[in-house]
C-alpha cells in the first residue's frame, strides 16, 4: 500500500495538505489529479469537516494518501515539520494564526525547507478587518458583488452552488497559486507564503463583469442583462413533458440558425433588441413548450443554435458528447469526474478513490528505517 504509481504533468511534486474543508480539498484533488504526491495530514480527534458521508463518496480525497496525528502533541508537530523538509508545497486552510499556534506557520516551516511554498487558504485573506471571523461561499459572493447580480428579475439574489467561491475562487487558485510559485522557487531557490482568499479569487473571476459595470454597459437590476437571463436568447425553456432546455445564440448567425430549425418567421430577429425582449420571450416559450425535451434535442443538438438539454446529475454522465471524451470516469463504483484539463503527452492516471488514513505511505517521504522510528516513538501507529 506504500508506493502509488502517479503520472501527470505534475508528477514528482509533494505537498503536504493539512486537512481542511471544502476548498482546500478541492486544491488538493487538483494536484494530485494531475500527478502531484498529496499527503494529507488529519487529525485523531474528530474535527467537524462539512457533510458527513461514507469515505468513497467524499471525492475530493481521492488520489492522496493520508496519515492521522494528534496535533496537541509536540512529537507529532515535529514529524509534520520533518515532512516538510521533503516537500515542494504545503497548503493549509484556517484561520488566520491557527497554524502558527500549532507549531507550523510558515516561518517554522519555511526554516527547515526555504524552498517550500507556503499556501494559506481563507474566504475572507490573510489581512483585513473580517479575516478573524467566519464564513462561507454565500458571504464572500455576496460582499464582492457578485451574488447580488445572480438571479432573475424581481427576485431575490440566488446562491449558486457552491461552485464559484469555495471551488473556482478557492480551490482552483491556490492550486494555481502553489504550481505558480513552484516554478518561481526552482529559479530563484526560494519559497514563499500564498495568501489565497476567496474574495480575492471572486473578485479575479468577475473581472470582465466589473469592466462591463465600469462602462455603464450592465443594468444594476439583476435579471435584466445579456448573461443573466436577460436576454430571452440566453435562457431556458420549459418542453412540453416537463423538461428543460437552454439556449444561448448571442450572435445573429447563431440567431438567425435557431429561428430557422424553430421555424420561426425570419423577421423574428427584429425581436432580439431589449425594447422587444418580453414579445420574444413569449414567442420561444410558446414555440418549445409544443415539443418534449428529446424532440428539439433530435433538431437541434449538435447545430450552431447554441442548444443543450438541462440534465440532471444522474444524466449528464451518460449524455453521448460527455461519454465519448470520457469526462466523466467510475472509480470504486462511483461515478466522478475525472481530472482536467487534458494533457498530450504527460496523461494523468484516473485517480484511485479515497483511501483511510494508513501511516506505510510515509516510506516514501521518509524511507522504511525513519519511519520504524517515528513508529517506535508511538507518534503514528
Amino acid at each position: 500500500m506504500a508506493s502509488h504509481h502517479k503520472q501527470g504533468p505534475l508528477t514528482g511534486i509533494r505537498v503536504i495538505e493539512l486537512a481542511g474543508i471544502g476548498p482546500l480539498p478541492m486544491a488538493g484533488m487538483l494536484l494530485a489529479d494531475l500527478g502531484a504526491t498529496v499527503l494529507r495530514i488529519g487529525r485523531k480527534e474528530p474535527v467537524d469537516l462539512g457533510v458527513k458521508r461514507p469515505l468513497k463518496f467524499d471525492l475530493m480525497l481521492r488520489g492522496r494518501s493520508s496519515i492521522e496525528l494528534d496535533l496537541k502533541q509536540s512529537e507529532s508537530i515535529s514529524l509534520v515539520l520533518r515532512l516538510t523538509q521533503e516537500a515542494d508545497a504545503f497548503i493549509e486552510g484556517f484561520r488566520p494564526g491557527v497554524t502558527e499556534r500549532l507549531g507550523l506557520g510558515p516561518e517554522v516551516c519555511m526554516a527547515r525547507n526555504r524552498r517550500l511554498v507556503y499556501g494559506r487558504m481563507t474566504g475572507w485573506g490573510q489581512t483585513g478587518p473580517l479575516g478573524p471571523s467566519a464564513g462561507h461561499d454565500i458571504n464572500y459572493l455576496s460582499i464582492t458583488g457578485v451574488l447580488d447580480a445572480i438571479g432573475r428579475f424581481g427576485g431575490p439574489p440566488t446562491p449558486p452552488l457552491a461552485l464559484v467561491g469555495d471551488a473556482a475562487g478557492g480551490g482552483l487558485f491556490l492550486a494555481f497559486g502553489v504550481v505558480a510559485a513552484i516554478l518561481e522557487a526552482r529559479q530563484s531557490g526560494e519559497g514563499q507564503v500564498i495568501d489565497v482568499a476567496m474574495v480575492d479569487g471572486i473578485a479575479s473571476l468577475s473581472t470582465a463583469f466589473f469592466g462591463l459595470h465600469a462602462a455603464g454597459l450592465l443594468r444594476p437590476e439583476r435579471g435584466t442583462n445579456m448573461l443573466d437571463s436577460g436576454a430571452p436568447f440566453y435562457d431556458v425553456y420549459q418542453c412540453s413533458d416537463g423538461l428543460w432546455i437552454s439556449i444561448g445564440p448571442l450572435e445573429e448567425r447563431f440567431f438567425q440558425e435557431l429561428t430557422t430549425r424553430l421555424e420561426l418567421d425570419p423577421a423574428t430577429s427584429e425581436l432580439r433588441h431589449p425594447a422587444q425582449w418580453p414579445a420574444l420571450r413569449s414567442l420561444l416559450a410558446s414555440t418549445f413548450a409544443t415539443r418534449t425535451q428529446a424532440q428539439w434535442c433530435a433538431r437541434l443538438e449538435g447545430t450552431d443554435a447554441c442548444f443543450t438539454p438541462v440534465l440532471s446529475f444522474e444524466q449528464a454522465p451518460n449524455h453521448p458528447h460527455l461519454k465519448a471524451r470520457g469526462t466523466f470516469v467510475e472509480i470504486d463504483g462511483v461515478r466522478q469526474p475525472a481530472p482536467a484539463p487534458r494533457f498530450s503527452r504527460t496523461k494523468p492516471a484516473t485517480p484511485e478513490g479515497p483511501r483511510a488514513p494508513d501511516s506505510d505511505c510515509l516510506t516514501d517521504w521518509l524511507g522504511a528505517e525513519e519511519l520504524s522510528n517515528w513508529r517506535a516513538m508511538r507518534v503514528i501507529t
